[in-house]
């Protein structure tokens, strides 16, 4: 399992019973949590002194429960600055096991930078090293987006959400990020797509993630289970020549992670590269434990010569 362990202003403090108990730097959210089907004793003082909890409703959705939390609040991780606040089922805005494949994306985009510095590797253009073009798609409210621009990349951010695209913004401009380090555009992630392969435009990596059932701008229908595979074949074409990576990540039930594996190697089988998949999790303070929050799978090319 890929676990997002680095975090200081965020931690799983406990969980039982179709619940987490989580800190969201200095506040105490109580959520609920379909993976937690354990019953264990509550011995954290924060399941009885939280700042808000949500409620989930037998009749679906639910309403959060409110003490003493703030409209908005931010969070740290690393550099990149997050704007929180509770809304629609359950969210604050922000996906705290994603950190993981924030810094492996880091981790690859810099070392592509470095790599082109040291090959003399220049755009005509601008006289400046060629920059490494990263294309997130679903991206919500930037975490990835934030990341791979914060690691020296230019990233192209598409979510069909006008309000998740400005909450991105306001996290870019917290984080004191570049202006120009992002395009950000509100729009349907496939037709996005379809327009970007007619203009000739290709990326060094692409992003996703993808929701288990969404709309587009106008009422489009996206199920992950029927949509995705066609998806990942029209992404591929938008891959540059020597691509650095293809990351997704699904919190779809049932979509186990070596079904990414095989997508993303079957889908990219004429690219001489290696795919693989894992589930994603949070450290829980009071057990040690990891606790499951989807998956994710990558694909990067081989460097063996294979």
């Amino acid at each position: 399992m890929w676990t997002a362990d680095h975090w200081k202003d965020y931690e799983v403090l406990d969980t039982s019973d179709g619940e987490k108990l989580e800190r969201w730097g200095n506040y105490i959210l109580v959520r609920p949590d379909p993976q937690v089907i354990w019953q264990t004793e509550r011995k954290n003082s924060g399941w009885r002194r939280y700042n808000a909890r949500y409620h989930r409703s037998s009749s679906g959705g639910g309403q959060w429960e409110f003490r003493d939390l703030p409209e908005q609040w931010q969070i740290s991780y690393g550099s990149l600055v997050f704007n929180l606040k509770p809304f629609s089922f359950k969210h604050t805005g922000l996906f705290p096991e994603q950190a993981v494949n924030w810094d492996w994306c880091g981790k690859q985009i810099r070392s592509e930078i470095q790599r082109r510095k040291a090959a003399g590797d220049i755009d005509p253009e601008t006289g400046n090293v060629r920059p490494v073009k990263i294309l997130n798609l679903f991206a919500y409210t930037g975490g990835a987006t934030l990341a791979a621009a914060e690691a020296g990349a230019h990233v192209t951010h598409v979510d069909a959400s006008k309000g998740m695209v400005g909450w991105a913004r306001e996290n870019a401009v917290s984080s004191k990020l570049p202006e120009t380090s992002v395009r950000w555009l509100v729009d349907d992630c496939t037709k996005f797509v379809e327009r970007e392969i007619r203009r000739g435009h290709v990326y060094d990596g692409i992003i996703m993630d993808p929701p288990s059932y969404g709309r587009g701008p106008k009422g489009e229908i996206w199920k992950m289970e029927d949509n995705i595979y066609a998806f990942l074949r029209l992404c591929a074409q938008l891959l540059s020549e020597k691509p650095l990576f293809m990351m997704i990540s699904s919190y779809t039930t049932g979509l186990a992670p070596s079904v990414l594996t095989y997508m993303l190697e079957t889908v990219l089988s004429d690219r001489h590269g290696h795919a693989e998949a894992s589930e994603i999790g949070l450290p829980v303070t009071s057990t040690g434990l990891i606790l499951p929050c989807g998956s994710s799978g990558r694909w990067t090319p081989r460097t063996d010569g294979r």
